[in-house]
């Protein structure tokens, strides 16, 4: 058996029968959490997940610099469905990436509990997204020679606390599809494998960006039901961007984002079931 050398720690057998060291225990993890004023939905105290203050991100110099964010606040509490609207542009994507570690702001400052982001190594940034943050993209990045199970256990074979593949994907209900590879499922299907190898780790946070933008709408209500379900059943803190209106009725609050602000916050009486829902 061959030992990974980049992390120490207990090996895990992949499928393949070679090991990969699971991350040790207690490694870049808050100390404490934060105390929050009490959610207006629920009348409890809930946790403040992420707070970022003044982001601001800038692409390019001179004549042809760009500012996709300027000076946002932001923050998602445990448990929340927060959506995020905003036409092509508006600097979505660009937060999103800023709050799961793929990208750092210009300036300003994001929290991951108790932890300052624009602080985190290079490295840190990569073990806050291995044990913290799940990610659900518009095209679903599967492995075309791995079957659905094969394509979970990339994420299960490294993460500190996962889930097993079957469980994560029976979640997404896809017992039945266990040993299929992408080609042999539709699309909903292969996003809903996306959804599982995003959750079968356990996140704290789930970003999805523009999750039902490659679907029809039929499809597309299955899919936003598996990350609702997710959000209700798992108390996985949820933040879904899009441009399609209509999906924000399915989440707690909802912002709308205007060349790189944020320029509305709204919050729902009652979350609308993803089937009720029509575009």
């Amino acid at each position: 058996m061959v030992r990974s050398a980049s992390r120490p720690g207990v090996p895990t057998m992949t499928a393949s029968g070679s090991t990969i060291a699971k991350p040790e225990a207690g490694a870049w993890r808050p100390a404490s959490t934060v105390a929050v004023a009490a959610d207006s939905r629920s009348g409890g105290d809930r946790e403040l997940v992420f707070e970022a203050r003044g982001l601001c991100k800038d692409y390019g110099s001179g004549d042809v610099l760009v500012h996709a964010l300027r000076s946002v606040d932001f923050t998602l509490r445990a448990g929340e469905f927060l959506v995020l609207l905003g036409a092509s542009g508006s600097g979505k994507s660009t937060l999103l990436n800023i709050l799961g570690g793929l990208d750092v702001p210009t300036s300003g400052t994001v929290h991951f509990r108790d932890h300052d982001l624009t602080a985190a190594t290079p490295d840190e940034l990569t073990q806050f997204r291995r044990d913290h943050v799940g990610f659900v993209f518009q095209f679903y990045n599967l492995i075309p020679s791995l079957t659905a199970r094969e394509n979970v256990a990339l994420v299960t074979d490294i993460a500190r606390d996962p889930m097993p593949p079957e469980e994560a994907l029976a979640l997404v209900g896809l017992a039945g599809r266990l040993d299929h590879f992408p080609a042999m499922l539709s699309g909903g299907e292969q996003q809903r494998v996306a959804i599982a190898r995003a959750i079968a780790k356990r996140p704290d946070v789930l970003l999805c960006d523009e999750p039902t933008g490659a679907l029809d709408a039929e499809t597309g209500r299955l899919v936003l039901a598996v990350i609702d379900r997710v959000n209700r059943e798992l108390g996985t803190a949820t933040a879904v961007i899009t441009h399609n209106a209509p999906i924000a009725a399915m989440a707690d609050r909802i912002l709308r984002m205007t060349s790189g602000r944020i320029s509305e916050e709204t919050r729902n009486a009652r979350r609308v079931p993803p089937e009720e829902i029509t575009w």
